[in-house]
This record gives C-alpha cells, sequence and structure tokens, in this order.
C-alpha cells in the first residue's frame, strides 16, 4: 500500500496527481458549503431521526447549510430506479437491457427524479428549519435553496468523475463523514479524560473507545471484503486446458451494503415527520412509543426492518431464476448441481446464508450508536461507536484505491513498452 502511495508522486504519474488535487479542491468546496447557512435561519440543534442525514452531509443539516440536503434525494432516487429495473416497470426493465443508450437514460430519469425528490425535502426540511411561523414565500425560498445546493453538488460529483479520480458523488458522502470524525475524537477526549475526576480511569476509557472503534473499523473492512465464490464449469471448456482459469459467480456477504439501513430509516422518519404536523394524540402516542429507537420495542421493529429489507433487496438485486437461465443458456453449470431449478435452488440457499451473516453485521453497526446512546454513562451526544457511516467510508474508500491501484498499474504497463 506505502509503495503506491509513493508511485504516486513519481514523475510518471503527473497526471494522476492533477486528478487527485482536482477533487480535493471540489470536496473542499462541498466542505466549505456545509458551514454556510441559509440566510434567515439558525442553527438546527435538535436533529432525532435526522442525524444519520447530518453525519453523511458533514453536519450541513445541523448547521442549517445550503448542502444541508446533501446528495441523498440522488441516492434516494437512484435506488428507487434501480427497483423500478427488476422487472418491476417494464420500460426501466428494458432500457437496462439496451447497454450504453439505455443506462445514458437511466441516469437522466434518475437525475430529474433526484431533484424532484430534493424539492419535497426540501419543503419538508423548511418546515422543520423555519417552525410553523413563516410565511409562504419563505418556506418556498428555502426549498428551492436546498435544491439548488443538491442540484449544484450533483454537478461538483459529475466533474469529480470525469475530471478527478472517480465516484464522484460516493466521494462527497465520504468527505461528509470523514470531516466530523476530528470533533467527534475531541469531543471524546474531552469526555473522557479532561471531564473525569480520575485522570488514569479517563485515559484508559479513551484508549479503549479508540480500540472499539478500531476494531468495529476493521470488522467493517473484512466484512465488506469477504464473499461466497460460487464455481462454474463451461460444457465446452475444462479446468485441465492449458492457461485455463477457474471461473466463478462472486457473491458478497454485506450484498445490499447500507440500503437497507436507508430504507428502514426512511420507515420509522416519515411517520416521525407527520407526528410534527398532525395533532391527533393517539397517532403522536403511537409514533413516539413504536417508531422511535429510544424505545425497546422501536429499536426492534427498526431492525426486523432492516433485516427484511435485506433479504428482499438482496434476492431481487440477483435472481437466482435469472442466473440460472443465464447459465444454462451459456453451456454454464454448477459442479455437482444439475442445471435448471436445482441450480435456482441452490443460488437461493446460497444467498440466504451469506445474507444471513450481512443481515446479522448491518444489524450490529446500527444498533450499535443507539445503544451506546442509550445505554451508557456517555451525556455527549457528538460521541458514538460504530455507525453507517463506517461501511459507507469503508466502501467507497477501498473503491477508490482500488483505482488508483488499477491506474498506476496501467501505467507501469505502459512504461514497459
Amino acid at each position: 500500500m506505502f509503495a503506491k502511495i509513493k508511485d504516486i508522486f513519481a514523475k510518471r504519474n503527473k497526471e494522476l496527481r492533477k486528478r487527485i488535487l482536482f477533487t480535493l479542491m471540489c470536496l473542499a468546496i462541498f466542505i466549505i458549503g456545509t458551514n454556510v447557512r441559509i440566510p434567515g435561519t439558525t442553527e438546527n440543534s435538535n436533529l432525532g431521526f435526522l442525524e444519520l442525514l447530518n453525519v453523511i452531509g458533514g453536519g450541513a443539516l445541523k448547521n442549517s447549510s445550503i448542502f444541508a440536503l446533501g446528495v441523498m434525494p440522488y441516492i434516494s432516487a437512484s435506488i428507487v430506479v434501480q427497483l423500478l429495473q427488476m422487472d418491476i416497470i417494464p420500460y426501466f426493465s428494458d432500457l437496462a437491457k439496451e447497454g450504453y443508450a439505455g443506462r445514458r437514460k437511466l441516469n437522466r430519469i434518475t437525475r430529474y427524479l433526484g431533484i424532484g425528490v430534493a424539492l419535497i425535502q426540501g419543503f419538508a426540511l423548511s418546515l422543520s428549519i423555519l417552525g410553523t411561523s413563516a410565511t409562504a414565500f419563505e418556506y418556498v425560498k428555502v426549498a428551492l435553496i436546498l435544491t439548488a445546493g443538491t442540484a449544484f453538488l450533483l454537478w461538483i460529483g459529475d466533474q469529480i468523475t470525469q475530471k478527478g479520480i472517480g465516484n464522484g458523488l460516493s466521494l462527497i458522502i465520504l468527505s461528509g463523514i470523514v470531516v466530523s470524525f476530528p470533533y467527534m475524537m475531541s469531543e471524546a477526549f474531552k469526555t473522557f479524560v479532561l471531564g473525569n475526576s480520575n485522570l488514569f480511569l479517563g485515559i484508559i476509557s479513551f484508549i479503549v473507545y479508540i480500540a472499539i472503534y478500531f476494531a468495529i473499523v476493521v470488522g467493517v473492512v473484512f466484512i465488506s471484503e469477504s464473499e461466497r465464490r460460487i464455481p462454474i464449469q463451461y460444457s465446452n471448456k475444462t479446468t485441465s486446458s492449458y492457461g485455463a482459469k477457474q471461473t466463478y459467480i462472486p457473491f458478497k456477504v454485506n450484498a445490499a451494503n447500507v440500503i437497507p439501513v436507508i430504507f428502514a430509516s426512511a420507515c420509522i422518519s416519515i411517520p416521525q415527520v407527520l407526528a410534527r404536523f398532525i395533532t391527533n394524540e393517539g397517532f403522536v402516542k403511537f409514533v413516539s412509543t413504536y417508531l422511535n429507537y429510544n424505545t425497546t420495542i422501536g429499536l426492534i421493529i427498526y431492525l426486523l426492518l432492516i433485516v427484511i429489507f435485506s433479504y428482499v433487496y438482496t434476492l431481487l438485486q440477483f435472481r437466482p431464476e435469472e442466473i440460472s437461465k443465464n447459465l444454462q443458456q451459456n453451456g454454464g453449470y454448477i459442479p455437482g448441481i444439475r442445471p435448471g431449478v436445482e441450480t435456482k435452488k441452490y443460488i437461493t440457499k446460497v444467498l440466504i446464508r451469506i445474507t444471513t451473516f450481512g443481515t446479522l453485521f448491518l444489524v450490529v453497526i446500527a444498533a450499535l450508536p443507539i445503544l451506546f446512546q442509550n445505554y451508557s454513562n456517555v451525556q455527549n451526544t457528538n460521541i458514538s461507536i460504530g455507525g453507517t457511516g463506517l461501511i459507507i467510508v469503508v466502501g467507497v474508500a477501498l473503491e477508490t484505491f482500488k483505482q488508483i491501484e488499477s491506474v498506476l498499474e496501467q501505467k507501469e504497463y505502459k512504461g514497459r513498452f
């Protein structure tokens, strides 16, 4: 790894350094923008269930920033469009099969839908930021500013993808999460060490906190890189052929990534938003009892939703029946498994087994910060352990490093000829 980092500063990789510097400049613009407050608003200190959105946005939501919505409206739109491609609406599934032209149309639809989602979320967030005493013009103004902020971030993401090191939107999300880490660690130091009457015990507590956090990061990296490989044999090839390589289908242990957590958070947050504006006492009591992370029942429902969405999304994404048909049409088969129905059952069984491990991992990661806040003696709400933000950071960091590594290998290969 360190050798690859050293190669970046070699003379032959001048173009790569330019791309990295351009990416850092774009991300710096985003970080600065998270501290630019919408005119006429104040800091939003009571976030509650919106804390996840605030973490992903680098604290922009708490600051009532022009980038308060971040790129999450686009992420939500892309998830919806991705689900629609799974034979739910024939038009979208046909576009997915049209190759490059179809992908361009899907990207355009996703962007328009993302802007629409941003406008709707902007209106909802304007009610939360301004309260109920503002005028209609003020609500519209805040909603349009928030929507424009999201549109600008989408443009910055495109620039990073085209002129930077790629993964523009993912890097924006990563930078928003990473920028909050130093502040959180400083708050942890103040709480555990400076705020403890016993200095030695405080230092030990802080070291244990860092060790637990590091262990969680290692666990996230391990799960993110873990996969189950199903060997594939083709009738017109033999494994003993000269230079032949084993073909396999890789299934990630956590194939759904953080999408189940996002879905579950949305299912929990929408009723909570409605409870702020619906004065029905029974509905408000139901939401506060059953759809609140801080209650035992609410936490159980939240985790059950993550489990359900994990299985549903993984099976919809891979579709064992389609994989089985494609293998049979191309003369492929799984050694020891009959083509057709038996292959479909086998792939389904494998997916369910590995999804169980991935789901347990997601449940633990999603529950850790909530349990830490509710049952630890730490009163500082800025200190947390784990969280879905770590999954995003690790996933994007690994993917970005692999892209840079691939560019370096291409440069090295071309340099030999």
